[in-house]
């Protein structure tokens, strides 16, 4: 039997999140994407709790048509938010999703920003 995209997408994130563990130090870089909007936030695993997170449905985040440049302004605001707080590395949780345009370009937005991962 196949898998829904969805099912799919569940396997994937979960092989990943054994492997990455987010810590103070270096902070999990989770990413969601749905149709309209793109989430990251920066996650610390062993104490639960979110470090940082930026969304495009903020007001400071021009939400223009092209979700690409969206992405990558969402990535610079959490690499922005980050360095405010003292964190300069992290790793990235692609959530399931292809590496990949707006996956892609959040990545690359946070790489500008100065994270490293």
């Amino acid at each position: 039997m196949a898998l829904t995209k969805a099912e799919r997408r569940s396997r994937i994130r979960h092989r990943i999140r054994k492997v990455i563990k987010g810590t103070a130090e270096t902070p999990r870089l989770s990413v969601f994407r749905s149709n309209k909007e793109i989430y990251a936030q920066l996650i610390d695993d062993v104490s639960g709790t979110t470090l940082a997170a930026a969304s495009s449905r903020e007001k400071d985040i021009e939400a223009g048509s092209d979700k690409k440049n969206t992405a990558e302004a969402v990535g610079k605001k959490l690499a922005e938010l980050a360095k405010a707080k003292g964190i300069e590395t992290c790793a990235f949780d692609r959530g399931g999703y292809l590496y990949h345009g707006r996956v892609k370009a959040l990545a690359d937005g946070a790489r500008e920003g100065g994270l490293k991962f």
